[in-house]
C-alpha cells in the first residue's frame, strides 16, 4: 500500500481555497461594475480589483507549495486584506458606504481567515477572522446586522475549516503510522519464514542429535533447544517493538520480559498491560537479565520469572532451584572485585527508587525480588 505524501490530505483544502478566492473575486467584480458609478473614485476601485486579481494568483501559487505555507506568505496575505479594507472608505466613499454600497472586499476578505484555519487549525483561523472582521466593520459607515452576520459568518468559517484541517492532518499521521506498521509487520512475517527454513531447522537438528550425549555435547544440545525456544517465541508472537505511550513514554513491561522466555526460563506476566516508563522498564528488563544470567551461571538453568503490577508497584520475581547462596557470599564476592549482583541488579533498581530483596537457602534455590515503585509523572 503507498505511502501518502506529506501534506497530502491538505492538499485539497488549498486547492478549495485558491478556487474560493478567484471564485468571490469574480463576484467582487460584478458588484464593482454594477456600483462603479457611485464611488467616489472609480478608476482606483479598478485598480484595486487587478491587485486582487494578481494576489489571488500569488497566493495560489505559494501555499501550492508546503515550504511557502509559512508566517510571511500568511502575514502578507493578512496585510493585503488589511490594506484592501483601509483603502475601501476612500475608494468608495463614506456616503456610498453609509447608504449601503457593499465594501470592496465583500467574501474575497475570507481567504486569509481560510489560509490561516488550514495551517493552524481553529485557533488560528479565529485569530484571523478577528482581525479582518474587525476591519470590515471599522472600514464601513454605519454597522447593521448584515455586517455583524458578515463578522459571525467569518468566525464560523475560521473555526470550521480549522477543525476540519486538524482532523485531516491527524487521519493523516495515523494512516502513515498503519502503512509503517503494516510494512514492519510484512518485514517482519518475511524475516520468520527464512529464520524457519535455516537456522531454527539447524538448532532443532542439533538439539535432537545431541539430546542423549554427556558432556559439553550434551550441554550444546541443550543450549541450542533453548535458543530454539526463544527464536520462536521471537518470531511468532513478538510482534513488533513495544508500544509507546506519546503522553507518558511509558512501555509494556510483559513485552520485554517476554523475550527471556525458553524451554528453560517460564515467564508469567498479568493478562492486562504493566505499563511503566520507557528508562524504568527497560533498566528492570536489564536487572531481569543479570538474576537470569547468574542462574545460567551458578544454578542448572532453569528458572521462573513472576511479574506482579500491584498498581502503586511493580514486582518482578525470579527464582530457581539451583544450590542457593551460601551466607556471605554476596559479600565477598563485592570485596573480590566481582560485582555482577551490586552494580547490575541491586545498582539499576537503587537508582530507580526501588528495592531488591534476595532469599536464599542452601540447597533449595535462590529468589530475588525486584521491587519498583510507580511515581506520578
Amino acid at each position: 500500500m503507498p505511502s501518502s505524501p506529506p501534506g497530502g490530505f491538505e492538499v485539497p483544502l488549498w486547492r478549495s481555497v485558491a478556487v474560493f478566492r478567484f471564485a468571490s473575486l469574480a463576484y467582487v467584480g460584478i458588484l464593482v461594475l454594477r456600483d462603479a458609478d457611485r464611488y467616489a473614485h472609480p478608476l482606483a476601485a479598478g485598480a484595486v480589483l487587478l491587485v486582487m486579481l494578481a494576489w489571488s494568483g500569488v497566493t495560489a501559487v505559494g501555499y501550492a507549495r508546503p515550504a511557502h505555507r509559512g508566517w510571511p506568505l500568511l502575514l502578507a496575505d493578512l496585510g493585503v486584506v488589511l490594506l484592501i479594507l483601509a483603502a475601501t472608505p476612500w475608494v468608495v466613499g463614506r456616503p456610498a458606504l453609509a447608504a449601503g454600497v457593499p465594501t470592496l472586499a465583500v467574501a474575497w476578505l475570507a481567504g486569509p481567515v481560510l489560509a490561516w484555519a488550514v495551517s493552524g487549525g481553529r485557533r488560528r483561523g479565529t485569530v484571523a477572522a478577528l482581525l479582518v472582521g474587525g476591519a470590515d466593520l471599522a472600514s464601513r459607515g454605519r454597522i447593521g446586522q448584515s455586517s455583524l452576520t458578515g463578522v459571525i459568518l467569518l468566525l464560523l468559517a475560521g473555526v470550521v475549516v480549522g477543525h476540519v484541517a486538524r482532523l485531516a492532518v491527524t487521519a493523516e499521521e495515523r494512516l502513515q503510522r498503519a502503512v509503517e506498521l503494516e510494512a514492519a509487520t510484512r518485514e517482519r512475517e518475511r524475516l520468520a519464514r527464512d529464520i524457519h527454513d535455516s537456522v531454527l531447522q539447524v538448532l532443532a537438528l542439533v538439539q535432537r542429535r545431541g539430546a542423549h550425549l554427556d558432556g559439553e555435547a550434551g550441554e550444546l544440545a541443550r543450549l541450542a533447544g533453548q535458543q530454539e525456544a526463544a527464536l520462536r517465541a521471537l518470531i511468532g508472537g513478538a510482534g513488533p517493538p513495544p508500544p509507546v505511550d506519546p503522553a507518558g513514554d511509558a512501555v509494556d513491561l510483559r513485552t520485554l520480559l517476554g523475550r527471556y522466555a525458553s524451554t528453560a526460563v517460564q515467564v508469567a506476566t498479568p493478562a492486562t498491560p504493566v505499563p511503566l516508563p520507557a528508562p524504568a522498564a527497560r533498566e528492570l528488563a536489564a536487572a531481569t537479565a543479570a538474576a537470569l544470567d547468574n542462574v545460567a551461571r551458578h544454578a542448572d538453568g532453569r528458572a521462573w520469572v513472576l511479574v506482579e503490577d500491584e498498581g502503586a508497584t511493580v514486582t518482578v520475581s525470579v527464582r530457581d532451584a539451583g544450590p542457593g547462596i551460601p551466607e556471605g557470599r554476596l559479600v565477598e564476592a563485592a570485596r573480590q572485585g566481582r560485582l555482577g549482583v551490586a552494580q547490575s541488579i541491586l545498582g539499576r533498581i537503587a537508582d530507580l527508587g526501588g528495592e531488591v530483596r534476595i532469599v536464599s537457602t542452601p540447597g533449595e534455590g535462590t529468589e530475588i525480588e525486584l521491587v519498583l515503585p510507580r511515581r506520578d509523572g
